[in-house]
């Protein structure tokens, strides 16, 4: 697998098992991780996680936990067991439930990536205002990572807009995971704060995480080749712009 296939994540939106299994034969190969959520995870149940993992997939599991700390310690530590490689908690939860969480997946043989969730990408500025929330999505997203650096956690996600912020406060250790991409000409549809997948690989992100443009296109495979050309390039040229301040 090559550096730029490893960051793609392609997001499996199907409404059930004999989808999902039929896109992960189509991508088997050509993308890094396959992410499964709510809706297919409450459908499916861990069933299909073990699924897909003994096919020798990487799986990215999606729920964006949020309850009170030991419920979630024990929600993280169930999904140690299945042998997920990514997880995602919710940062609004509070430092002490990030704790639990990353004490729970530390605890585990292979700890998976942990992930806290910044702001959705779905939400605008009117819609963080209409929370209580002051300030710009940037900056709400700005203290939700600040809080779970704090508790430890090594990976986030957040929308594109909020990459360069977030590399320039964290430097490399941090792990952005990025929705919200778009390639050029897809709609955006429920995504407020989007980008394309080479600009969103320029500013810093670590992985990219696709859903409709692949899984909605004619030939799902050759869109997702085609994305993945366009992470390699967009490595390339991010290699080139740093190569000058390494050496300096």
């Amino acid at each position: 697998m090559t550096d730029a296939r490893s960051r793609l994540i392609v997001a499996l939106d199907h409404p059930d098992r004999a989808s999902a299994l039929r896109t992960v034969h189509r991508l088997s190969g050509r993308v890094g991780y396959f992410k499964l959520g709510l809706e297919i995870f409450v459908r499916e149940g861990p069933r299909l996680v073990e699924e897909i993992r003994d096919t020798g997939e990487r799986i990215f599991l999606d729920l964006k936990l949020h309850d009170i700390p030991n419920t979630v310690a024990g929600a993280v530590r169930s999904a140690c067991k299945l042998g997920v490689k990514m997880l995602t908690v919710h940062a609004a939860g509070g430092r002490h439930m990030l704790e639990a969480a990353r004490a729970a997946a530390e605890g585990s043989p292979e700890p998976p990536l942990l992930l806290a969730v910044t702001a959705l990408t779905s939400l605008s500025a009117e819609d963080i205002s209409s929370l209580g929330v002051n300030g710009s999505p940037a900056e709400w997203v700005a203290v939700l990572a600040g809080i779970a650096n704090q508790a430890g956690l090594r990976g986030l996600v957040a929308s594109p807009l909020e990459i360069l912020r977030l590399r320039a406060a964290f430097g490399t250790e941090m792990r952005l995971v990025i929705p919200g991409i778009r390639p050029g000409g897809a709609a955006t549809q429920d995504q407020s704060r989007t980008a394309e997948p080479r600009a969103a690989i320029l500013a810093g992100a670590d992985f990219l995480v696709i859903g409709r443009p692949i899984l909605q296109a004619a030939d799902p495979a050759q869109a997702a080749d085609k994305i993945v050309a366009e992470i390699e390039d967009a490595l390339r040229e991010r290699s080139r712009i740093q190569e000058p301040s390494a050496s300096g």
